[in-house]
This record gives structure tokens, C-alpha cells and sequence, in this order.
């Protein structure tokens, strides 16, 4: 069931959409789609260049000097923020914005840290904080997941806008292993700054698996084989103080009252010592585990052998938004996720039955969290706004920004984007479809996007090339014109594929953006999942083969 897609424009709601994804820059959508006090749980993973040279993000900003750049989130995987008229702007909203408060601090934190990356990275973080407590109950909750290059201004912005008294935790997550560096300690930790909007918060008590070290504890058995540990009852050294009596002919200062002890002893919880002590029997049946502390160590990262690992660079284990989605909402719930990247939240919200939202600038990102959702879960019901829905929304989108473009016609067809940004060479290659043609081989599909009204067949015979350089038995032109009649006559010239399994295939098609829009797909094999081919992906890295979503490899149908 492919999902519904909304239109071009976001129209203002009473009750937030439920189950949508939308493309655009995530302050104008909260500010036109998202109404107040109405989102439960909100996480965010705001990008930024963490492996840049710290010092450089304080250099002082000089006209020409970067300001040009998109001022919003620049790309998917290149996560800089630049100072620029946009910073401009958002500054001066700030100041205007009524909140004392936080205008003062950002007023502060410029006279501190002058104008640069870093400045302008927290005025546009500023902004949209400012818009996501808005949109957040009472109750709500929020993770804002940073690092170490700004996590402290972070700290200070939230305090600011959330209000100090509402800090909950800093969690740290161990996100890496360990990591080698010649002047100071490896960095392989990640913060969560967790705060709530009142005291009201929704909070459900999680507990951690007991570690081997701790389970031999449990070296004392009933009987009927139940594992247990014996633990203190007495109050001494504890604030309140405890109860004094004598029971079984031991006199303390007990924890609890003497007809609490009566019941346990009634229920053979008491271990008499051989010392003559009295001490409580701790089941281990009965154990809920370990009260989940800040520090979290428990939960793998995304690395090359992760299974639900799909290439996308800042991708966060599901198992860390599950923990999140537990902990801070209840089922039905809405979760919102201002920057989604490759949907581990929505795919979290979904697997646990909340309602979600999630937003991000790249059509990279919301085609993968498409694709995720669908492989996922068959049938899923969503919506997607701010995408093209007819030829004019298309050659708007192609005009504007000829990646964005070729990120979204990818998408059509379920493609997966060969290169995730707009620099460096691409060979030819715009994206890849990948088939089983046996149970040995993966076969590749190669894919041509073109949004300029200068077609011809050169191009045919261009695509031709990379797919004989590249060894892949297909290939299919995408293009937002008609296309001429000898490029129709190049692309059959090609040939036929024969396949085993798909019957003969004509080797290149030719597919328009409007028989896309209208439901016309070229004839292929049967496409793997990307889920499905991420598994795939880690079983060669076992075995010490080259990967497949990296450029294309070897392997070939």
C-alpha cells in the first residue's frame, strides 16, 4: 500500500496530523502545521560538525566567507551551520520574541562568542526550541541528543527556554568503543539532555538486565530451586531512623514494623545467619532488574555490523528511541521528531503504537524513511507534505534545487540515492535498485535523473556506458521532459535481458516524471527491501566481502 501524499502547502491544524512525514525546514513547519500544547514526547538529533577543528567554529564570520550557503540544515550528511543572513534574522526574532529570558542569554552568548559557526548553530537552534516548547504538553517530555562540541551552550539554551528547575538528566550514551587519541581521551560518548515542561510529565519506570557480575550474587537456593540473595534489615546508619524490638530473640533497629516482619517470616522471605542475624530473602524471580541510571553502556551502536544499519551516516540504534518512547510517553501517544533523518524514531514511535511526526529539509531522508516504514510495516497508513503531487510541483522542486529533485524522483521508484550530497563525482550513477536474480547473485539496476530541459540521446548512450563499465544488466533514465524519438530508438537498441526468473526486460527504459506520478513504473525484477539488503550487507562484511551500498562492487547479476 503506498502511502498517501499530501500537497505542496501546510495548512495550520487545531490537532496535530498523526502519522506524517514532512519535507521543508522544520521551523516554518512547526510554526504553519503544528499547533500548541499538543505533542506528548519530542527527540531531536540536530546535526553538527562534530569532526570539524573546534577552534575553526570560532572564527570570526567575514562577509563572502561562507554566507551564501544554505543557512537552514544544509544536507543530510553534511551537518555545518554557517553564520549568514538567516542567523541574522533568527537572532533578531529572538530579541523581539517577548521572552526575556532567552533573548537576554542569546544576547550574552554573542557578546561571549562573537559571530561564527557556533553562534549561528545555537540562534537557529534557539528558534526552534523556542517553537518546539510551544508545541509540547504540560506533561511532555524532550531529548535534545547532542555531543561534546556544543553540548554545554545547548545546556545553558534549554535551561533558558525549559526552565532550570525542569533539567532532568544529562544520559550519556556510549555510542562508540573505545577510540585511540594521541593528545586526550577518546571522545566516544554522546549526550542526551532530557527535561520535562512541568512536573506533570508522563514517566514510566524502565529497568536495565542485571549484569553477569551481579546475578552471582543470587548464590542461595530454596528448596524448590528459587535463587535468592539475602539483603540488610536493619535501619541502622539510615536517615528517618527504624523500628526497636526484639524478633526471634534478636533485638535491632529494624526497617520495617514488627507486623511486617511477622508476614515475612509467615512467607519464608527471612535468612536466619549462623551468626544469629535475621536478613531478607531477595528473589530473583521477582527482580525487575536494575533501575536505569544515566549512564547508558547497554545499547550497541550502528556499526558496519549492525543489522538494521542502512549507510546513513548519523543513523541511531532503534533499541536507544525505543528505550526513549518507554521511558516518557504511553501508547497512542504523539511523538515528534524535528529531524528525522533516516526515521529510527518514527520506525520506534510506529513498532511501539504511538502516533508520530517527523520533519527534515533533505528528500534523501524522507524517501529512506519511506522505504523503512514500508518494509517495516506492510500497509502502514501516512502521509507525506511538502513533496511535488503534479508536474509543476516537480519542475518548481527541479528549478530550486536539482538534488533535492533527483532525491525525490529516486524515490519513485524506490531507488536508493547513490551519493547522499551535492559534491563529488557521481560516475554517471544518480541511484540503484538492487534484485536477486539467484541465490548467489545481486543483480543492479542503474538510474539516471535528469530535471533540465536539455535532453537528448547522448545521454542514452552515456547511461549505456556506465551500465557496460559497471557491469549492471539494467538501466533506467529518468527525465522531467518527454523524451525525443531517438532517444526511445537508443534506449531499445540496447537489447533485451534475459532473466531466469522476470522473463526478457527491455536493458534500458525510459521513464517521465509524470508516468511516475500517475503510477506507471518501468518494468524490473523484484526490488530487495532496504532493510532486507542491509542484512544482506552485514553477512558480507562477515565474511569479508565488499559491501554493496557502498559504491558499486563486484557482484553484479
Amino acid at each position: 500500500m503506498r502511502a498517501a501524499r499530501g500537497g505542496d502547502t501546510l495548512a495550520p491544524v487545531e490537532t496535530p496530523p498523526a502519522n506524517r512525514l514532512y519535507y521543508g525546514d522544520n521551523l516554518a513547519v512547526l510554526r504553519d502545521a503544528i499547533s500548541s500544547e499538543s505533542v506528548d514526547l519530542i527527540y531531536l538529533d540536530p546535526p553538527f560538525n562534530s569532526n570539524a577543528n573546534y577552534n575553526v567554529l570560532f572564527s570570526e564570520f567575514s562577509p563572502g566567507g561562507g554566507g551564501g550557503k544554505s543557512q537552514s540544515q544544509v544536507l543530510a550528511f553534511e551537518d555545518t551551520w554557517h553564520w549568514g543572513n538567516e542567523s541574522e534574522r533568527a537572532y533578531a526574532e529572538i530579541l523581539k520574541s517577548g521572552n526575556t529570558q532567552v533573548s537576554e542569554m542569546v544576547r550574552a552568548m554573542r557578546s561571549f562568542l562573537g559571530v561564527n559557526d557556533m553562534m549561528a548553530y545555537l540562534v537557529m537552534m534557539a528558534v526552534r526550541l523556542l517553537e518546539l516548547h510551544r508545541v509540547l504538553k504540560l506533561e511532555g517530555s524532550i531529548y535534545l541528543h547532542c555531543d561534546s562540541t556544543a553540548s554545554h551552550y545547548l545546556k545553558i539554551l534549554m535551561d533558558a527556554i525549559f526552565g532550570a528547575r525542569h533539567f532532568l538528566n544529562e544520559v550519556t550514551w556510549k555510542r562508540t568503543s573505545a577510540h585511540s587519541d594521541s593528545r586526550r581521551f577518546g571522545r566516544n560518548t554522546d549526550t542526551l539532555l532530557f527535561y520535562g515542561k512541568s512536573e506533570q510529565r508522563t514517566w514510566n519506570s524502565v529497568h536495565a538486565q542485571y549484569t553477569e557480575k551481579y546475578l552471582k550474587r543470587f548464590r542461595f537456593s530454596d528448596p524448590d530451586g528459587r535463587k535468592w540473595q539475602d539483603d540488610n534489615l536493619t535501619a541502622k546508619g539510615l536517615s528517618g531512623g527504624g523500628y526497636e524490638y526484639e524478633f526471634e530473640g534478636v533485638t535491632s533497629l529494624w526497617r520495617y514494623p514488627i507486623e511486617t516482619m511477622r508476614r515475612l517470616h509467615r512467607e519464608n522471605r527471612l535468612h536466619f545467619t549462623r551468626s544469629g542475624g535475621i536478613r531478607l530473602k531477595r528473589y530473583l524471580d521477582e527482580a525487575k532488574g536494575a533501575p536505569l541510571q544515566a549512564l547508558w553502556d547497554d545499547i550497541a551502536p550502528i556499526n558496519s555490523q549492525a543489522r538494521e544499519r542502512l549507510g546513513y551516516r548519523t543513523q541511531k540504534p532503534l533499541a536507544l528511541l525505543e528505550r526513549i518512547i518507554e521511558t516518557s510517553s504511553s501508547p497512542g501517544d504523539l511523538i515528534l521528531d524535528p529531524f528525522c533523518g533516516c526515521g529510527t524514531t518514527v520506525h520506534a514511535a510506529q513498532k511501539l503504537q504511538r502516533a508520530w511526526i517527523g520533519m527534515d529539509i533533505t528528500h534523501l531522508a524522507i524517501s529512506l524513511v519511506e522505504k523503512r516504514l514500508k518494509d517495516a510495516f506492510p500497509g502502514v497508513h501516512y502521509e507525506v507534505h511538502g513533496t511535488p503531487k503534479d508536474i509543476a510541483g516537480a519542475k518548481a522542486l527541479a528549478a530550486r534545487d536539482k538534488y533535492q529533485f533527483q532525491w525525490w524522483a529516486l524515490s519513485l521508484l524506490d531507488a536508493i540515492p547513490y551519493q547522499a550530497q551535492k559534491k563529488g563525482a557521481d560516475g554517471g550513477i544518480d541511484g540503484l535498485i538492487y534484485f536477486r536474480e539467484d541465490k548467489r547473485r545481486t543483480g543492479r539496476v542503474i538510474v539516471s535523473v535528469k530535471g533540465g530541459a536539455n535532453i537528448g540521446v547522448a545521454m542514452i548512450r552515456d547511461l549505456k556506458g556506465v551500465m557496460e563499465r559497471e557491469n549492471a544488466p539494467l538501466g533506467i533514465f529518468v527525465t522531467l521532459k518527454e523524451p525525443t524519438a531517438p532517444m526511445r530508438a537508443e534506449a531499445a537498441a540496447a537489447g533485451i535481458y534475459e532473466s531466469a526468473h522476470f522473463g526478457g526486460i527491455p536493458r534500458i527504459q525510459i521513464a517521465t516524471i509524470e508516468d511516475l506520478l500517475a503510477g506507471q513504473r518501468p518494468r524490473l525484477p523484484l526490488a530487495e527491501s532496504v532493510f532486507r539488503r542491509a542484512e544482506r550487507e552485514n553477512d558480507r562484511v562477515q565474511e569479508g566481502l565488499p559491501t554493496l551500498l557502498s559504491p558499486p562492487a563486484a557482484e553484479t547479476g
